[in-house]
C-alpha cells in the first residue's frame, strides 16, 4: 500500500474481484486513462468486455501505475461485476439506478453493453476526447461514450451517444450523459434551491445511503427552484482552500435530473443527464440521439481552486469572446417600466452619455399595436413597433444613440406568446396546450412550441429583423419569463413525450443559427432572473442575468455563490434602487462583474451622479482584471459580518479587493484583518483605496507597500464600520 499514500485526497474507484484483473503483463485487462493536467477518470475493461471505472482522482506521475488500483480494494459480491460499470444499463444484471433504460422494438427491455473500441483525437489545442463505442451482444444497439478534456484546466465533458439498427423504432426510457463513481469515507453535498428574486441559496449536508436526487421539470426556466450544479466533498466538507471537492453541472436549459446514490459497498454513484420525466424517446433506427454534456471538474485544494479552474475554461472555451470586452449600460426598466415615449427614451440616451457607460438598453414594452405591449398581460408575441410609442421605430433610437455616441440593444421574449395577441390568434397551433382543457398561465403568458421547425424560423426571423431595423444593434437582452404549463404539442403529436427534449433542442438551434450570423454581438440571458444559469445556454449568450433581486445586500450572497461556478465577465451586475444602501454600496457591489445601471438618472443628486461618473472611470481601468483575472473569496459572508472578494491578473502584479459590511450587529466591523490570496509572496504591493464618495477622504495610507507575503500572513484590514460599509482596495505592484 506504501505506493499509494500520497494519493489519501483522491477519489478511489475500484473493480470488484470477478473483473479479470491479473498480475501476468499478457493476461492484464486493457486500462483507458482519460488524463487532464492534474485529474484522471480511468477506466478498464475486463476479459468479458464490460468496462467499468476504476479511478477518478489526482493523475498518476505514471500511468502504468493504474494497473494496481483494483487490487487495491478487495470487495467481491455476486453482483459486484456491474456495480461499477462506466454506463450502467437497466434490464440485467444491475441492481443500482441505471444510466440507460430501453424498451427494444420488440418490447425486450433487457441491455447489456459491452466493449468494442475506443480512440482518442485532439479537436484544438490543449483538448482531448475519447470516445469508447460499446455495443449489446444480442440487440444492434449502441451506445458511444465521450469525454472531452479540457487539459490545462483540468475540466472534462462527458456525454453518450446512442443508436441502434433495430427492425422498428426503440424508446429510451432514460438516456444519462454521464455515469461516475466515488470512492471516499464520507461525502458532503453542497446543493442549492430557492425561487424568484431567492436564487442560489445554499444548504450542504451528509449523503447517506440510498438515492439524493436533484432535478427540475419546469420545461424552460429549468433553475427557477433548483439549478444543475452542485459540489460533492469527500471526507469532510472542503473551505475555500482546503480538502477534496468536485463540482458538477449539466449543460440542459431544460428538465434535468443528478441521481447521487451511496450503495451498500459505499460507493458514490453520480448519474447525471436530461430528466426522463415524462419524456420517453422515440429513437428510429439509424437515428443518432446525443445527450448533453455533463461538467466536472475536481480538486484537492478547496473550493477556490475548483472554481478558479471552471472560470477559466469557461472564458477560454464556453462563453462566446469570453476573453474580449463588454458593455456597461443604462437599462431603462426601472425608469420607465412600460410608460414610455420617443421622446422619453431620446432623453434617457443623454444620460447613457453623461454618464459615462457605453450603451443604452431600451427594455420591455415597445412593441404591438393590436393589443399594445402596456403591461405583461398582452402583446407577446406581436414582435413590431408600437406606433404609438415609437413612432418612427427602433431604427431611430438606433441612429440617435450612434449620434449620441453610445450603443443600442434591447429586450425581447421571443419564446413565450400573450394569450391576447394577433400571434395567438392566428397560429393557435404554434402554442403549446392541452386541447379542450382549461389554460394556465405562468405571469400571463403561454410557450411557444420550440419543438416546431416553423416556430423555430419564426423565432429567428424575430431576431433577424431587428437587425434589418437597427443595423447597429449591439445588444440582445433575452428573457424566458414563463414555464412549460400545458405540455402538449400539435406538432408532436403522439410523440409529445418528446416535448421537452425537442424544445430544449429547438432553442439551440435559433441561438446556434443566431450566433453564426451575429456572432460578436453581445446577449443577456434572462429568465425572470436567474432561472435558466447553465452552460448549455451560455456557450450562446455572453453574460446572464442572476436575479430580479437587486438589492446590493442580497446581492453580494448571490453573486458570492454564482462565482463558484461562473466567472465575473458572465454576470450581468445592475445599480438601481432597490434596498436601503448609499448609491457608493450598490456601485461598489455591481462592479464585481459586468456593471450596468438602471436608475433614473436625472434624479442623482449632484454628489451621487458624480461619484457613479468617477466609479465608472475606476472600473474602466479595473475592468480587464475583473473580467479576466483569477478570483479568490476572502471572507464569507455567511460566516461573518465582512465579504471580501479579490481579483488578481496573471502576472500576480494588478488586483482589486472589493469588501462589504453585511452585518450591523453591535457596530460590528472588519476588527481583524482579511489575509490576501494568490500573491507572489517576494513582491511588494502597494494599495490604495479607491471609489470614494466625493468629499470623504481615505483612512488608509497609500504611501506604505506590503509584501506578498506579508499580505497573505497577516493580511490587510480594510476598516469597514458603520460609517464604511463598503471599501474598494485598488493592488499594484510597486516598483
Amino acid at each position: 500500500m506504501k505506493p499509494f499514500i500520497h494519493l489519501r485526497h483522491s477519489i478511489w474507484l475500484f473493480v470488484m474481484g470477478c473483473c479479470g484483473y491479473a498480475t501476468a503483463q499478457d493476461s492484464r485487462p486493457l486500462i483507458i486513462p482519460v488524463e487532464s493536467k492534474q485529474n484522471a477518470v480511468v477506466l478498464q475493461v475486463d476479459a468479458k468486455g464490460q468496462l467499468s471505472t476504476i479511478y477518478f482522482g489526482a493523475k498518476l506521475s505514471n500511468s502504468a501505475g493504474y494497473q494496481q488500483v483494483p487490487a487495491a480494494y478487495q470487495q467481491t459480491t455476486e453482483y459486484s461485476e456491474v456495480a461499477n460499470a462506466a454506463y450502467t444499463a437497466a434490464g440485467s444484471k444491475n441492481l443500482f439506478e441505471p444510466a440507460i433504460a430501453v424498451t427494444h422494438a420488440d418490447g425486450n427491455n433487457g441491455l447489456d453493453l459491452r466493449y468494442v473500441s475506443h480512440k482518442t483525437v485532439s479537436p484544438g489545442p490543449d483538448v482531448e476526447e475519447t470516445s469508447i463505442l460499446l455495443k449489446d451482444p444480442l440487440y444492434p444497439f449502441e451506445v458511444t461514450l465521450h469525454y472531452k478534456v479540457y487539459k490545462a484546466a483540468d475540466v472534462i465533458e462527458q456525454w453518450s451517444e446512442i443508436r441502434h439498427q433495430e427492425k422498428g423504432a426503440v424508446t429510451l426510457q432514460k438516456f444519462a450523459s454521464a455515469n461516475l463513481y466515488l470512492k471516499a469515507s464520507r461525502y458532503w453535498l453542497k446543493q442549492y434551491h430557492g425561487d424568484w428574486a431567492m436564487e442560489m441559496q445554499p444548504e450542504e449536508s451528509q449523503l447517506t445511503h440510498g438515492i439524493k436526487t436533484l432535478d427540475s421539470k419546469l420545461g424552460t426556466r429549468a433553475d427557477l427552484f433548483q439549478p444543475p450544479v452542485f459540489m460533492i466533498s469527500l471526507d469532510q466538507p472542503a473551505t475555500e482552500d482546503h480538502g477534496s471537492v468536485l463540482y458538477g453541472s449539466v449543460e440542459w436549459s431544460g428538465n434535468f435530473r443528478v441521481d447521487l446514490e451511496l450503495d451498500n459497498l459505499d460507493n458514490l454513484r453520480i448519474i447525471a443527464g436530461i430528466n426522463n420525466y415524462q419524456s420517453p424517446y422515440i429513437l428510429p433506427a439509424n437515428k443518432a440521439f446525443e445527450t448533453p454534456a455533463f461538467l466536472y471538474t475536481f480538486s484537492t485544494k478547496g473550493k477556490g481552486e475548483a472554481s478558479r479552474k471552471l472560470q477559466r475554461w469557461a472564458r477560454n472555451y464556453k462563453i462566446p469572446n469570453g476573453n474580449r470586452e463588454r458593455l456597461t449600460l443604462l437599462n431603462n426598466w426601472e425608469a420607465t417600466y412600460f410608460d414610455f415615449d420617443e421622446a422619453k427614451l431620446k432623453g434617457l440616451l443623454k444620460d447613457t452619455k453623461d454618464l459615462g457607460v457605453d450603451l443604452f438598453l431600451l427594455d420591455d414594452g415597445w412593441f404591438g399595436n393590436k393589443f399594445p405591449r402596456n403591461s405583461d398581460h398582452a402583446g407577446l408575441g406581436d414582435w413590431q413597433e408600437n406606433r404609438k410609442k415609437l413612432p418612427n421605430g427602433i431604427g431611430t433610437l438606433d441612429s440617435i444613440a450612434q449620434t449620441n455616441g453610445v450603443k443600442f440593444g434591447i429586450w425581447i421574449e421571443p419564446e413565450m406568446v400573450s394569450p391576447q395577441s394577433e400571434l395567438n390568434t392566428k397560429h393557435p397551433e404554434w402554442v403549446l396546450r392541452q386541447p379542450g382543457r382549461e389554460e394556465h398561465y405562468f405571469r400571463h403568458q403561454l410557450v411557444l412550441d420550440l419543438s416546431n421547425p416553423k416556430v423555430q424560423d419564426f423565432v429567428f426571423q424575430i431576431i433577424d429583423s431587428l437587425f434589418i431595423k437597427a443595423p447597429k444593434l449591439s445588444y440582445i437582452k433575452w428573457d424566458c419569463n414563463a414555464v412549460i404549463y400545458n405540455a402538449w404539442s400539435a406538432y408532436q403529436g403522439r410523440q409529445s413525450s418528446q416535448l421537452y427534449v425537442e424544445y430544449v433542442r429547438g432553442l439551440y438551434k435559433v441561438l446556434a443559427r443566431v450566433r453564426a450570423k451575429y456572432p460578436t454581438v453581445a446577449m443577456m440571458l434572462c429568465s425572470g432572473g436567474g432561472g435558466r444559469v447553465d452552460y448549455g445556454a451560455l456557450q450562446y449568450f455572453t453574460e446572464y442575468w442572476p436575479s430580479d433581486n437587486t438589492d446590493p445586500l442580497e446581492r453580494i450572497f448571490i453573486q458570492w455563490e454564482n462565482s463558484y461556478f461562473y466567472p465575473a465577465i458572465a454576470s450581468a451586475n445592475h445599480v438601481t434602487d432597490w434596498g436601503k444602501q448609499p448609491i457608493k454600496f450598490r456601485v461598489d457591489v455591481a462592479m464585481m462583474g459586468k456593471l450596468g445601471f438602471d436608475i433614473v438618472v436625472e434624479d442623482l443628486k449632484e454628489k451621487d451622479r458624480t461619484f457613479c461618473q468617477e466609479a465608472i472611470t475606476h472600473y474602466t481601468a479595473l475592468k480587464d482584471v475583473i473580467w479576466h483575472g483569477d478570483q479568490y473569496r476572502l471572507a464569507d459572508p455567511h460566516e461573518g459580518s465582512v465579504a471580501a472578494i479579490m481579483y488578481l491578473d496573471e502576472k500576480q502584479s494588478k488586483g482589486v479587493m472589493f469588501n462589504y459590511l453585511v452585518s450591523s450587529r453591535y457596530g460590528e466591523g472588519s476588527k481583524l484583518p482579511i489575509r490576501l490570496k494568490g500573491l507572489d509572496p517576494a513582491k511588494r504591493y502597494r494599495l490604495k483605496e479607491i471609489n470614494l464618495y466625493p468629499g470623504e477622504a481615505s483612512s488608509i495610507p497609500d504611501n506604505i507597500t506590503f509584501t506578498g507575503e506579508f499580505l497573505m500572513t497577516i493580511g490587510f484590514n480594510p476598516q469597514l464600520n458603520l460609517k464604511r460599509t463598503s471599501v474598494v482596495i485598488q493592488i499594484n505592484e510597486a516598483p
